[in-house]
């Protein structure tokens, strides 16, 4: 599609995925939020972290299955955008919960195995966005770098087993099958591709790297 490639499509990409952000600010000061704002302003961002995870994730197959391959040029912006509401999720947790006191906050993230999973990947999120960058990519190297990031996954599984384990207190888990259906499709494609008759064939086709002399 060429409206990807226009050069306006970064800049409107970039103020949608800023609107979860402004309608949850601008709640906060109209008092919008219902009776307990801090626990909608906790549950809003981790919910927006697992959903910017799922588009994310969801790129490489809409740009192979749609052929929209300028799809590619917003996964860096909207990584960016997921680790920075997993942020705000742990700032909302940090703030409004433990009242930003540190030996407190650890304390908790040791002893509740879903707020240590949920941190895990966040921590994982953090090293993928620090290493997103060009500069980055060129200190790495493309195949370590490629490693790095393959932690995606892993954060994906991080995140649903934080999700459940929060509504399992509740009994409540329809949101997290969801979640989790979603995030199963999007990594079950990938492995299709990876190792589906047509990946071998693409493989095989492919011209064979020079050997570095030495």
């Amino acid at each position: 599609m060429k409206l990807l490639l226009h050069p306006a499509a970064k800049p409107v990409v970039f103020a949608l995925c800023l609107l979860p952000f402004a309608w949850l600010t601008w709640g906060a000061f109209a008092n919008t939020l219902g009776a307990n704002p801090a626990e909608h302003l906790i549950r809003a961002t981790g919910d927006w972290t697992l959903r910017f995870l799922c588009i994310v994730l969801a790129v490489s197959p809409l740009r192979v299955m749609a052929g929209w391959p300028a799809l590619a040029r917003f996964r860096r912006m909207l990584g960016v955008f997921c680790w920075f509401y997993g942020a705000l999720h742990l700032l909302c947790y940090a703030w409004f919960d433990m009242g930003l006191d540190v030996p407190d906050i650890a304390a908790d993230i040791a002893k509740r195995p879903f707020i240590l999973v949920g941190f895990l990947g966040l921590v994982l999120l953090t090293l993928l966005a620090a290493t997103s960058f060009n500069r980055a990519i060129k200190a790495m190297g493309a195949r370590r770098w490629q490693a790095l990031h393959k932690a995606v996954y892993l954060v994906a599984g991080l995140g649903i087993l934080h999700f459940f384990w929060m509504r399992s207190g509740k009994n409540d888990f329809a949101e997290v099958a969801v979640y989790a259906a979603i995030l199963g499709v999007l990594l079950g494609w990938r492995l299709w591709r990876r190792f589906s008759p047509a990946a071998a064939t693409r493989r095989a086709s492919a011209p064979a790297r020079p050997r570095a002399r030495g």
